[in-house]
């Protein structure tokens, strides 16, 4: 999805992803539905808020070691949380100022975020 356009409250790549909309589309891209947010705002809610959203649609706070698709939450300035998409050495996110999804190099700054992991199905 890397070069789809950046959208708020976007949901699909044919028309624009904003980070959650990246995030959803991803999953369910590789068979997974969840469920999404609705009506939130670019900045704004709380951290508690962000993790409930995170938690209604199947994902726990991830421990140990980083995997590929772990979801990354990123604390911004004036109240703003980012997500993004962990891979082997980059992060996959909807940035707004370039107006694209992108893909950067995982720094060290971003190797300690709060990531977040889909539960596994029970069998």
């Amino acid at each position: 999805m890397v070069g789809v356009p950046f959208r708020p409250q976007g949901n699909g790549p044919a028309t624009g992803l904003d980070c959650v909309g990246l995030v959803w589309a991803a999953y369910a891209a590789a068979g997974r539905r969840l469920v999404r947010p609705v009506g939130y705002p670019l900045r704004g809610w709380a951290r508690a808020r962000v993790e409930a959203g995170l938690v209604a649609a199947g994902f726990v706070p991830a421990d140990g070691e980083t995997r590929d698709g772990d979801v990354a939450l990123i604390a911004l300035a004036a109240g703003q949380f980012h997500l993004g998409l962990i891979g082997p050495e980059s992060l996959v996110h909807a940035h707004a100022g370039l107006r694209r999804v992108v893909e950067t190099p995982l720094g060290d700054g971003l190797r300690d975020v709060m990531r977040w992991r889909l539960k596994l199905l029970p069998p």
